[in-house]
């Protein structure tokens, strides 16, 4: 099929490269005109693994990038992969999508025949029919199912490995108002379904699809913090949590992902879509108290880091080390990283911080310009007063006599990835 994918992020690009990798002709609209380029140059405009194999195979065949959003017009159905951040109160800010729907719909006034509108966007429930269907509706002249259907597909893609989870979904969740919808949306993901089924496509209604999403990271969310609860209540007790946890884990019943305990979640998505649940239920006036003690004991977790970090040393003055500046390994990705929150409390205790990521470094000097950023672990390591471990890359589990060049080697591993030894002041956090 014909599709167009408006926004070029970690979703869109990601969306336009595998859709191309199904057999799609895809085009990506985006107002940057960098990012265009680059995409049409055959470069991801992110990192992400796998991904820019996919851009660079399919860029000036398959898939294309511009600027205009007339090409939409030769196009089938239309993704919108926009960002959805955060306003004060935790609700989700819509100009991005509200804009671009706008823009989408003048485009459909000049579009004989039928088109399908996919929010692709995580939006809380109601929002595709309550806020973007009309607004392509005023701005084309046209009216829902009539002259263009609109749908609801939840993205289920973890940084880091969006590409794997993209081909090889758990499951695929399709809401839509109509048959012809729904025919579409079938044709689109048809490539992804094998003869017997797999993965389980759920057909559903448009918000319903909206809240699965948002269940869906709510559930996770809440479960890493109940990991994270226990094993502090652990510690106390001095009792190992990795035994505790991943025996529970064992059991059908709860599983073994997203037990890892330790300093907590980040990212673009949990932060997000937790506080955006909360803010939605709130305005409807329910109190969920279960999800806010999740984000409570969540951004507990980095201040418990440094108080363990305090019992030892003196902060002022201090050289600190923060390996591992990403919200996880995989990606260079820092919204919502652990590492932020533990540089800020850092500086404004008065120490002097260098920070190493095998590749999130540029996105941390944007955000802090005059820390120390070193080249490698060791070279963050050296001279270091203490060391906090901040994301759990693989190569600091293989960190051993580079300790050694530390002025007071003090390590404390909010990840539990790097090995105890002699020599070194060592405490995980959990």
């Amino acid at each position: 099929m014909n599709l167009s994918i408006i926004g070029s992020g970690y979703v869109g690009t990601t969306i336009a490269a595998c859709f191309a990798e199904l057999g799609h002709d895809v085009v990506n609209v985006d107002i940057d005109e960098d990012i265009v380029a680059s995409l049409n140059d055959g470069q991801a405009p992110i990192h992400e693994p796998g991904l820019a194999e996919l851009v660079e195979r399919h860029a000036g065949d398959r898939l294309r990038a511009t600027t205009d959003y007339d090409e939409i017009l030769d196009t089938d159905a239309t993704f919108l992969a926009l960002p959805t951040p955060s306003n004060d109160d935790g609700s989700i800010d819509l100009g991005a999508m509200k804009a671009a729907a706008t823009s989408l719909g003048e485009t459909l006034a000049r579009k004989d025949g039928q088109h399908l509108v996919v929010t692709k966007s995580t939006v809380v429930p109601t929002t595709t029919v309550d806020a973007i269907g009309p607004r392509i509706e005023e701005a084309s002249g046209k009216r829902v199912g009539e002259g263009f259907d609109i749908a609801m597909n939840p993205e289920f893609l973890r940084e880091g490995t969006a590409v794997d989870d993209f081909l090889s979904p758990d499951k695929i969740v399709l809401g839509a108002q109509t048959d012809r919808a729904y025919e579409t949306l079938d044709e689109i993901f048809a490539p992804l379904v094998d003869r017997a089924g797999n993965p389980p496509v759920v057909k559903t209604g448009i918000s319903e699809a909206e809240m699965i999403k948002y269940a869906n990271n709510a559930f996770l969310a809440s479960k890493i913090s109940l990991a994270n609860d226990l094993a502090n209540i652990c510690k106390e007790f001095g009792v190992d949590s990795d035994e505790v946890l991943e025996t529970i884990g064992l059991d059908s019943r709860i599983g073994s992902s997203f037990l890892g305990a330790g300093l907590g979640w980040g990212g673009s998505c949990f932060p997000k879509d937790t506080a955006a649940i909360i803010a939605a239920a709130r305005g409807r006036g329910y109190e969920p108290r279960l999800l806010q003690a999740a984000v409570d004991v969540n951004d507990g977790q980095p201040e418990r880091m440094l108080d363990l970090l305090r019992e030892r040393i003196d902060l002022d003055g201090t050289r600190v080390a923060v390996l591992g500046l990403a919200f996880k390994p995989g990606t260079d990705d820092i919204r919502k990283s652990r590492a932020t929150l533990l540089i800020s409390s850092l500086l404004d205790a008065g120490a002097d911080v260098v920070g190493y990521d095998p590749v999130a470094t540029e996105n941390m000097r944007e955000r802090f310009p005059d820390i120390d950023y070193a080249d490698s672990a060791a070279d963050a390591l050296a001279n270091a007063d203490a060391a906090l471990v901040a994301t759990d890359w693989d190569e600091f589990a293989a960190l051993d006599d580079e300790f050694d060049a530390m002025r007071s080697p003090i390590v404390i591993d909010g990840r539990r990835i790097v090995t105890r030894r002699e020599g070194i002041d060592y405490e995980s956090l959990v």
